[in-house]
């Protein structure tokens, strides 16, 4: 768990984009994130494409979990329900960024950990969120955080074996 937070903290801060910040982690400590999956979460940094709306961190922990439990494309019509399993496994997820920042919207969490929320998408409101440690010490740690409760609802969950 320790490994993956460190590493999605490192990676917020060196390449920004929350989401492949904590898949990358997870791929680092446990593998199974494939390349393809690494990618399909470049868009949803800052709130899915910097709109300030659900968490990057938050979803990027939501397809690292999807990955390990979620269905796949051979087996759509789900007839053992897995999908209804995944949505029980990443609910525990949402309720730990809940229990810890009061929400999964990024701009509230924004506002929890850096006292006001910024627009990522305006050049000049970026710049604050820079300086204020926004890739410093302020979303790296959220990174870091989701994922190790990702590692941690896997091992709950009986799925690092």
């Amino acid at each position: 768990m320790q490994k993956a937070f460190e590493a999605a903290v490192e990676y917020e801060r060196k390449y920004g984009g929350c989401s492949q910040c904590v898949l990358g982690g997870i791929k680092t400590t446990l593998g199974n994130i494939p390349d393809e999956v690494f990618k399909s979460g470049t868009g949803l940094a800052g709130g899915i494409a910097r709109a300030g709306m659900a968490c990057g961190a938050c979803t990027g922990g939501v397809m690292a979990l999807s990955t390990f439990i979620g269905r796949d494309y051979e087996h759509f019509n789900d007839p053992e329900g897995i999908r209804f399993n995944t949505f029980r496994v990443c609910e525990k997820l949402v309720s730990r960024f809940m229990a810890e920042y009061g929400s999964i919207n990024c701009w509230d969490i924004q506002t929890k950990i850096m006292g006001k929320s910024y627009n990522l998408a305006d050049t000049d409101e970026y710049q604050e969120y820079l300086a204020k440690g926004g890739h410093d010490d302020k979303c790296p740690f959220v990174c870091g955080n989701a994922a190790k409760w990702v590692i941690e609802i896997l091992e709950e969950e009986g799925e690092l074996k």
